[in-house]
């Protein structure tokens, strides 16, 4: 009986297992919470890959043909140039000393922009002024002539010549008679003689020199002592120069383009390398004498003459116009462009303007429009030069953007005429994104 007790009190666990679920099912489960993740993770971004971009949209307007811009003959793209270009070179070498001015300062004529080091070239100018000193002062002897002192010391040595000449006269008569009567051996008498003879010579000497001293310097020797101090002046100017040339200044009023030295940096009067030394310490240009410079095709080139106006306009500002001529055409083309290049100098140009801007030159035709005619012209359809690309230009309907192919004509300020494909009141999307596609989801920026 105790047995049987025991037994009822034993747990079932083959009923417990029985009610626990399969591991089947939990794995469908699990498979189906993951796949639903999934699907919503996709669905999450699929949504965000392919949300309709946003495009200004504008509606395009017609207008009248009168107030169309008119005679705009051709449309060229170039750079916005600086007339005159000036790389502002040492003409002395050395190393830069100090240097006073930076990328984009405005200078004036005759402004200090660099110094050199000066040393040597304060030695050079001291040792100039040193030499024309001395060659000056032999110069002015020269034609001061002796002085009485010199002339009187001449005299001196003159007369103490006569003196001895005599002495030597009396020994040479007193040796003859003295050999003549044969007291004396005839070597004394050779002896007297040479040392008259002597004397004749010193005096002869002597006398040239006293004549020469009472004379004073030749023309000769003049002319060349002045040739002289001449040389040494030119040397002399040639050192200042130098020393000059150490202190660099702006040739012209204008704005820094480029600062090529810093201090320390070796300066030369040729071009080394930029590693070595420089050859130019800065770049300067006056910002108020701008050209555009373009490449005009061979084939467009016979519709432009030199003086004709055109509108001026550039890429980072194209609301802002500039009047503008050409002002030089290259005498010579292109080979390989097959092009022209042509200069146009903008008359009034301001701060927005800068040297390497892209730029964009509108040609007008100088004969002007026929106002009489009896057929008043059709209406005129300008777009924003932005809107076409490749020839075409994206309509915005229903929320989609609808590609649609267009004859465009002249391009002026305003924009790119449109001479067939819209006709006035269409949504057009302007500046379209790239890879927008035909039929492509937009929205309208707000």
């Amino acid at each position: 009986m105790m047995d049987a007790e025991l037994r009822n009190l034993r747990i079932d666990r083959s009923k417990r297992r029985a009610s626990e679920p399969a591991k089947w099912a939990t794995r469908w489960i699990v498979a189906g919470i993951a796949v639903f993740l999934l699907l919503g993770a996709w669905r999450l971004a699929s949504d965000k890959l392919n949300a309709a971009p946003e495009v200004e949209i504008q509606r395009v307007q017609s207008i009248s043909a009168s107030s169309a811009p008119q005679g705009v003959v051709l449309n060229a793209t170039g750079y916005i140039v600086a007339a005159h270009k000036i790389e502002v070179a040492a003409k002395v070498v050395g190393k830069v000393k100090w240097i006073g001015v930076d990328k984009g300062d405005r200078v004036k004529e005759g402004e200090v922009m660099v110094r050199l080091e000066d040393d040597e070239y304060q030695a050079q100018l001291e040792q100039a002024k040193g030499q024309i000193a001395t060659l000056q002062a032999k110069l002015d002897e020269a034609l001061h002539g002796s002085r009485p002192e010199e002339i009187a010391q001449a005299l001196a040595n003159l007369d103490s010549a006569k003196a001895d000449l005599d002495n030597a006269k009396v020994s040479l008569d007193r040796a003859r008679s003295q050999v003549g009567e044969g007291l004396v051996a005839k070597q004394t008498l050779d002896d007297a003689q040479s040392r008259y003879d002597s004397a004749v010579h010193k005096v002869n000497s002597l006398q040239k020199a006293y004549e020469l001293v009472k004379l004073g310097p030749r023309q000769e020797e003049i002319d060349s002592l002045r040739g002289q101090v001449q040389q040494a002046r030119g040397m002399l100017d040639y050192a200042e120069t130098n020393l000059a040339n150490t202190v660099i200044r702006a040739p012209v009023t204008g704005t820094i383009l480029e600062r090529a030295v810093e201090k320390g940096e070796f300066v030369t009067t040729s071009f080394v390398g930029d590693r070595g030394a420089k050859g130019y310490v800065v770049s300067l240009a006056d910002l108020n004498d701008l050209q555009v410079e373009l490449d005009i095709s061979q084939n467009d080139f016979a519709k432009l003459h030199a003086g004709q106006h055109g509108m001026v306009t550039t890429d980072a500002f194209p609301d802002r116009k500039y009047d503008g001529f050409i002002k030089e055409i290259s005498p010579e083309a292109n080979r390989q462009k097959a092009t022209v290049q042509i200069k146009v100098k903008i008359l009034k140009p301001d701060e927005y303007l800068r040297p390497e801007m892209n730029s964009s030159v509108a040609f007008v035709s100088d004969q002007k429009p026929d106002t009489n005619a009896a057929v008043p012209a059709k209406p005129v359809v300008i777009v924003p030069s932005s809107a076409v690309k490749d020839g075409a230009v994206f309509v915005f309907l229903d929320g989609k953007a609808l590609r649609r192919a267009v004859k465009t004509g002249a391009v002026s300020g305003q924009g790119v005429r449109i001479e067939q494909g819209l006709i006035g009141g269409e949504d057009l999307v302007v500046a379209p994104p790239a890879g927008l596609k035909d039929g492509d989801k937009v929205r309208r920026k707000s």
